[in-house]
């Protein structure tokens, strides 16, 4: 008898083969050459190994993450998710053999995103090089991603290092709602106001309280350290970078601890310059739901952009409905219902 894998209690991350790879080779191949041609150069290429793409070294450091207690007990799962079909998918598998990550579970649906099942696999987060399926599931309430920039540096450490803005993404946009219909001086007048009232919560803060959960096995390990007089290095490590400052930081911390989520290290900047903080913080994803505040941040380090909230209405807004037949993912065979 097989005993079902539960996925409740884990933290679970769905990551696109475009996000975890670096596809742009095969995909120049596809539009160049066709399906057919494609599929003989992914075959033909099958022990060929992919390089990382953008999320690799933070996938990499997160799966590490299930050895924090010697491997007692599973903490994260990473599950593809990649609109190629299980036949050109195999060259994907077969990389994540050779780059030694442990995933060993995928869905592969040809031309379609497969998004739409993240509720049924308990995912708190999906990651994608396709800006259309990000902004998709985005719109259907699912917390999702598009990776920009470039890979993190080469491994130096078994560290994970987080860094996610407030608004719109740990928390929902009606104060950056007041922010965009008035002046600093409104925004700043109502977050004081408002400073004990918890906000909504925003698309990742499922996630955030996912790497909690990790963290509090850290914590213990940290405490346990501390009896024995050893040192005990973290290796998880969470960052809030915002533009916002005092006054309205105080909002942050209180909504923060009434949600029962935390971070080890805040940054209220107050207009200034994120990247120049995040090239010294080094994190292996930044998250933030403004474009403009990523332009800068993904030529320092790999980035994350979370189309969610007044900010982005606009490009939400003109989501082009996909062409039948047609797909916008990179690792995509580009056909549907072939």
């Amino acid at each position: 008898m097989i005993i079902p894998h539960e996925l409740d209690d884990l933290l679970v991350v769905g990551v696109a083969s475009s996000a975890l790879f670096d596809l742009t080779e095969s995909h120049e191949f596809f539009l160049e050459n066709g399906e057919d041609a494609y599929r003989e150069y992914q075959d033909e290429h099958i022990d060929d190994t992919l390089k990382p793409g953008v999320a690799f070294p933070f996938i990499q450091r997160l799966l590490d993450l299930n050895n924090l207690d010697g491997g007692a007990k599973q903490l994260v799962e990473v599950i593809i998710m990649s609109r190629n079909d299980p036949d050109t998918g195999l060259r994907v598998m077969k990389s994540i053999k050779t780059h030694g990550l442990d995933i060993t579970r995928a869905i592969f649906m040809q031309g379609r995103s497969p998004y739409r099942f993240m509720n049924a696999l308990s995912m708190s987060l999906f990651l994608s090089n396709s800006a259309d399926d990000v902004k998709e599931a985005i719109a259907m309430g699912f917390a999702a991603g598009q990776v920009v920039g470039r890979p993190a540096a080469t491994r130096d450490s078994d560290d994970l290092r987080i860094a996610l803005d407030f608004d719109g993404v740990i928390a929902g946009d009606e104060s950056e709602q007041i922010m965009q219909a008035g002046s600093l001086d409104d925004f700043h007048e109502h977050e004081v106001a408002h400073a004990s009232e918890p906000m909504s919560e925003g698309p990742l803060s499922s996630f955030l309280r996912g790497i909690n959960r990790v963290q509090d096995v850290e914590d213990r390990l940290v405490r346990e350290a501390k009896k024995t007089h050893e040192v005990y290095n973290r290796r998880l490590h969470v960052a809030i970078v915002t533009a916002r400052n005092a006054p309205s930081h105080e909002r942050v911390i209180k909504h923060l601890r009434a949600l029962g989520l935390r971070v080890n290290d805040a940054f209220f900047l107050g207009g200034i310059e994120k990247a120049r903080v995040l090239e010294v913080l080094q994190p292996h994803l930044f998250f933030d739901d403004q474009r403009g505040h990523l332009e800068r941040a993904q030529k320092v380090v790999p980035s994350v952009h979370v189309p969610f909230g007044i900010t982005n209405l606009p490009e939400m807004e003109v989501i082009e409905p996909q062409r039948p037949g047609v797909s916008n993912d990179q690792s995509s065979l580009e056909v549907e219902g072939k």
